[in-house]
This record gives structure tokens, C-alpha cells and sequence, in this order.
């Protein structure tokens, strides 16, 4: 199931869509290729992880890729946030609590029971969004396939 693509333009003209022909390819990639939880992402590998997620680009009032956040969901039970970025020369904006606002509003549509993330650097960004922290033992688990390192979200 798809939702309707959102799209949502703020006073000085930022933008946040989730029209998927909208995204800028070389900007998610080259960011996240050399981010601390996607380091050396290659291209194929990023794009079917775009494919199959509800992305949520942020666009400069020139319609420029600056931001997303990109969302795994079944769209009916749960939803995992990931990949959430903004360049560098557009951090300190307010542009990052306005995306993840937009992201929520729209998840809010979907009833969901449960959204979750995973961060070793924002934790306290992602409290003022409302997220808590689970640490309950026993609670979260994972199996990472013999190929995989472990990275920090």
C-alpha cells in the first residue's frame, strides 16, 4: 500500500515531499556514503533502499535536495526512521526538527503502533521529538546476516 504523496512548503519557501521523482540521487548518496551509519553505501544498494521506503526529501527554496528522512513501514502496524539527514551548510536552520515534524504528521494518518529509530548521535534531538529510549533488557534483538557489520544504527 502506497499513501498520497505530502507535500508541505514552509514561509521562506523550504519544502518537504515525498514525491519519489522528486529525489536527488547523487545528494542522498554522496551523503550518506560518507556518513558515520552508512559509510561506503554503495549506489545499488542505497537506491533499492530508497525504492522501497517512503522518503521524505527536503528541498532549498530553489527546489535543491538538502535533507530526508526515509521511512520502512508496512503502513498499517509499524514504521522504522531512517537515514535522516540535512547538509551541512543548512544545519542550525530548524530544518531537521521541521522534517521530522512533517514526517510524524504524516505517519500520524497511518495509525501506526509503534515508530522506531535507531541513533548513537542525535539522542537528544530524537527526545524533543517525543521519542523515548526502550532500554528494557531483552527487548530489542537483531541477526546480522555473516556479511554485515555491525554499525551504530
Amino acid at each position: 500500500m502506497q499513501v498520497s504523496n505530502f507535500t508541505v512548503t514552509r514561509d521562506d519557501h523550504y519544502t518537504v515531499s515525498t514525491d519519489p521523482s522528486k529525489l536527488d540521487i547523487e545528494v542522498i548518496h554522496s551523503f550518506l556514503y560518507h556518513s558515520k551509519w552508512a559509510k561506503g553505501i554503495d549506489l545499488e544498494t542505497m537506491q533499492i533502499a530508497i525504492q522501497n521506503s517512503l522518503c521524505f526529501g527536503l528541498y532549498d527554496p530553489n527546489n535543491q535536495q538538502i535533507g530526508l528522512a526515509r521511512i520502512i513501514t508496512d503502513y498499517a502496524t509499524f514504521a522504522y526512521v531512517k537515514d535522516v539527514f540535512i547538509i551541512d551548510e543548512f544545519q542550525k536552520l530548524g530544518l531537521g526538527r521541521w522534517l521530522m515534524e512533517c514526517c510524524l504528521e504524516h505517519l500520524q494518518t497511518l495509525k501506526l503502533r509503534r515508530i522506531m529509530l535507531l541513533t548513537s548521535t542525535a539522542s537528544g534531538f530524537y527526545k524533543q521529538m517525543g521519542f523515548t529510549p526502550l532500554n528494557q533488557e531483552n527487548f530489542v534483538w537483531q541477526l546480522l546476516p555473516n556479511n554485515t557489520e555491525v554499525v551504530s544504527n
